[in-house]
């Protein structure tokens, strides 16, 4: 990693946008954002619905093009990749791929929590102290000032995995709405944030319409709507479908939305539902229809079926909440190019999953590290798509960033990142907690191996060094057997050698007075991940 790069965007300056300039001074006084210098994309300001289509103010239809980048829902309580890349980069990257709105998952423990992890202070400097409802703030913030807009989404009551129902013995459907009600006062003023997705995929004992209010999900789902427009009725209500249908087929977890179009979800604001399915490929579950004999030309009959009547029937707006592949099998690459076509023909609105690229059912839009697009998939997208040339920020920082000296977190289980749906409980072991790892020294440094993320295909560790003495170069190298590279390295630089990662100081961290503290730390393609290695430290 090469040294710190800040990077802004302006907002626009208009009478409308007074309130809008406000709460961004309020940011720039906070330190939380750097002062804008280039001039974003427009926002489409609040949305409403009418009929199929969700229109802006002027009562133009808008389609939805959205991404979703996630981390805020797991145990990190923050984006991922900002390991790796300033959460400009990673918003100005979306914003030219041709998107215009993050999906923006998170848990309700994240809302409550006092601190998030895996933020690279030293390319994030403003963000790695932040509680992460603070986090969600700056978020917003900068996606703002790239063009983005925010669909808030409700992933997970905790932050361990995905629950079939809105509410779990831990998280009551009173914190799930009084959690709604509290973002939905944030951000009232800022139309930046224009939806919230009440619940991801509701499945297993989920129903629709059928009356018991302990499984009912069009009932809970309109308590939800209706509390979070009582306090700002401006917001699209998005609603997820559920997996069984009440004519005995299932589908996806959140797609089943067959009984919608006879048994709406009413709410007393006319004009603010959009309902949301989800659809995946054969590689994330072999449903029934893969195998059918005329696939891929039985898709499109099956959507319909599903959930694109409501378009088609004029009754309702669609945003197909998440859908992506690897793009690796022939399978994948016929049913991605089924449903763009679909996308394209009906205008339904989207959020394509994900960003990332440490999903482990999908991949990514980038490649592991945080920055090369993934053209193959890109150019698959490129009919729904319109990628635009939006003016790179000026990196001039204000003043030099010095290297972290946050305290020593303890190690915590990290779970796979990204629960994406499957009809049936998934068999993916979980990482374990480990104890906190002792530092390990040489006779100037001691080293401590701090795990952050891991998932099937890779792992994000930091390491804590502190000099007892004047460090002019180090080394420390663990055995990490399934490591196969090291993908993103900040403060050192890395390479693997059979089952051996050996990691140099570079960079800030190249040298370390005594008593100095810092935090550096990898990315690593992996199929395992190391717990708690022994680490060999050398330093003169």
């Amino acid at each position: 990693m090469s040294g710190w790069r800040a990077r802004w965007a302006t907002l626009r300056r208009s009478a409308r946008r007074v309130s809008a300039i406000t709460a961004a001074l309020v940011l720039l006084a906070s330190g939380v954002v750097a002062a804008p210098t280039a001039s974003a994309a427009t926002l489409p300001g609040w949305l409403s619905t009418r009929g199929a289509s969700i229109v802006t103010a002027s009562g133009t239809p808008y389609t939805i093009k959205a991404v979703a980048w996630f981390g805020m829902e797991t145990s990190n309580c923050a984006p991922h990749g900002l390991w790796s890349i300033s959460l400009d980069d990673g918003l100005d990257q979306i914003a030219r791929m041709g998107f215009t709105t993050i999906r923006l998952p998170f848990s309700n423990e994240c809302l409550a929590a006092k601190s998030s992890n895996s933020i690279n202070s030293y390319v994030n400097p403003q963000l790695a102290t932040l509680s992460p409802l603070k986090l969600m703030d700056a978020f917003i913030a900068r996606a703002k000032a790239h063009g983005l807009s925010v669909i808030l989404d409700r992933h997970r009551p905790d932050s361990g995995a995905q629950s079939e129902l809105w509410y779990t013995a831990q998280y009551s459907e009173k914190r799930w709405i009084d959690d709604w009600k509290m973002l939905a006062a944030r951000y009232k003023s800022d139309s930046t944030v224009i939806g919230v997705d009440l619940h991801n995929e509701p499945h297993g004992p989920a129903c629709w319409n059928c009356g018991d209010p302990k499984r009912d999900w069009r009932a809970a789902a309109t308590r939800a709507g209706n509390a979070v427009l009582a306090v700002n009725p401006k917001l699209l209500i998005i609603v997820e479908g559920v997996e069984r249908q009440n004519d005995g087929s299932s589908t996806w977890w959140g797609g089943g939305l067959k009984d919608a179009g006879a048994a709406p979800v009413s709410l007393t604001v006319k004009n603010r539902v959009v309902y949301s399915p989800h659809d995946y490929p054969a590689t994330v579950h072999q449903q029934s229809w893969f195998s059918a004999p005329n696939y891929p030309a039985n898709l499109e009959s099956l959507w319909d079926a599903n959930w694109g009547y409501l378009v088609r029937t004029n009754t309702a707006p669609v945003l197909l909440g998440e859908f992506g592949t690897k793009y690796e099998t022939a399978s994948d690459k016929a049913w991605l190019k089924s449903l763009v076509a679909y996308l394209a023909k009906t205008k339904i609105s989207y959020a394509y999953w994900s960003f990332n690229p440490n999903s482990g059912d999908t991949g990514g839009l980038v490649t592991d590290d945080w920055k090369t697009p993934q053209k193959a998939k890109l150019a698959a997208l490129a009919p729904i798509l319109t990628p635009v040339k939006t003016p790179a920020p000026s990196p001039t920082p204000s003043t030099t960033p010095k290297p972290s000296t946050t305290p020593k977190p303890t190690a915590t289980a990290t779970p796979k990142p990204s629960t994406t749906p499957k009809p049936t409980a998934s068999a993916t072991p979980k990482p374990t907690a480990s104890t906190t790892p002792k530092p390990t020294a040489s006779p100037a440094l001691a080293a401590t191996w701090i795990p952050q993320s891991a998932w099937g295909e890779g792992y994000v560790a930091e390491l804590s060094l502190t000099a007892s003495g004047a460090v002019k170069r180090w080394t420390v190298s663990f055995d990490a057997p399934g490591t196969t590279a090291v993908t993103s390295a900040w403060g050192m630089s890395c390479a693997v050698s059979g089952t051996k990662v050996t990691c140099t100081g570079s960079d800030w961290a190249a040298s370390l007075g005594a008593g100095q503290s810092v935090r550096v730390g990898l990315q690593a393609s992996a199929t395992a991940a190391p717990k708690a290695p022994k680490l060999s430290v050398s330093a003169s």
